[in-house]
């Protein structure tokens, strides 16, 4: 069964840094490619990133190009996205996916 936990979300002032972690359970983690997406209050899922099995191809939405970096650990079955400088409207619940599957995600918020 495909577990997904997501963590490391909070409260941020615009111009900070937060590094979230998915950590990945019930499958071959280091065989396949994973995402990050999220929901902003009100809208619908936005796509951030994927990265590939073995990192080597990063796409990022341009939303977040140049300040977001996703990348993944497969020794510790474990994807992360670090975030800087952060923008009030990067506030948004911040899921892991594997194909369709999402975790339960962690919120992000970004105000002053």
């Amino acid at each position: 069964q495909v577990q997904l936990v997501e963590s490391g979300g909070g409260l941020v002032q615009p111009g900070g840094s937060l590094r979230l972690s998915c950590a990945a359970s019930g499958f071959t983690f280091s065989r396949w490619p994973m995402s990050w997406v999220r929901q902003a209050p009100g809208k619908g899922l936005e796509w951030v990133s994927t990265i590939n099995y073995d990192g080597g191809s990063t796409p990022y939405a341009d939303s977040v190009k140049g300040r977001f970096t996703i990348s993944r650990d497969n020794t510790k079955n474990t994807l992360y996205l670090q975030m800087n400088s952060l923008k009030p409207e990067d506030t948004a619940v911040y899921h892991c996916t594997k194909d369709s599957i999402r975790g339960q995600g962690t919120q992000v918020t970004v105000s002053s």
